[in-house]
């Protein structure tokens, strides 16, 4: 495992206005993640696991406090320079796929890599590769519909690592999945980090789910901490 911070955030505050109203949702979170790590971030529903995922990835900014990832300093960014950023060192993974159903699993894998400018011979390889490393060779022409759910997202995932990106964040990538998909699925985002060396930041409120991390914290309230013996005795493996 690296020792380079890929993931760091230092008194990290958020908050959002309703009204007259400024609802806090992070107060005050400091978290590094090590290049190769597999972190998982638990929390129940609304505790602020997706805003923090949204901070990292430069789509939401912060009402306080210092983020940087892949050396970066995300505040410094303009939106232009963000999506730059985005689209060379962030690979999302999301709970409902987010396959665009008119094109085959070959060419959504491929949509990341239309912002590359590799050939295209080179982003055919590349899609091959990805298709390959999640097991789904056999089904890059199919269309999502005819696939199952377990397969769309093995998909997702290899839309996600075509680029090679610094860091995938995955943001309750088995919440739609049935037991067997699942766990197929977090054995795959093992296998992306003990064998490719992936930094992976997973959201999760399932702790089966965190017990394939090697790393666990856990956020409530909008406070980070240690995960509750509750928790971490249901993520044991």
């Amino acid at each position: 495992m690296g020792t380079s911070p890929v993931v760091s955030l230092r008194h990290v505050t958020k908050s959002f206005r309703r009204d007259t109203l400024e609802v806090p949702v992070l107060r005050g979170i400091d978290l590094e993640t090590s290049g190769g790590d597999f972190v998982a971030l638990m929390g129940p529903s609304g505790s602020g696991k997706s805003t923090v995922l949204n901070l990292i990835a430069g789509i939401d900014r912060p009402t306080s406090g210092d983020i940087r990832v892949a050396g970066s300093d995300l505040a410094s960014m303009s939106e232009t320079d963000l999506a730059a950023f985005r689209s060379r060192h962030i690979g999302f993974i999301f709970q409902m796929y987010n396959l665009i159903p008119v094109l085959t699993a070959e060419e959504n894998v491929a949509l990341p890599l239309l912002l590359t400018p590799l050939s295209g011979k080179e982003r055919r390889e590349h899609v091959r590769t990805a298709l390959g490393v999640v097991g789904l060779t056999d089904r890059a022409k199919h269309f999502p519909r005819q696939l199952s759910g377990g397969q769309e997202q093995r998909a997702a995932i290899a839309r996600a690592i075509v680029t090679d990106p610094t860091l995938l964040l995955a943001d309750e990538p088995t919440g739609d999945l049935d037991a067997t998909s699942a766990t197929e699925i977090l054995e795959l985002l093992r296998r992306l980090n003990a064998e490719y060396g992936k930094t992976i930041l997973l959201v999760t409120h399932d702790p089966r789910a965190a017990g394939y991390a090697r790393t666990r914290r856990f956020l409530d309230k909008g406070v980070l901490g240690e995960m509750p013996a509750s928790y971490a005795a249901s993520a044991s493996r």
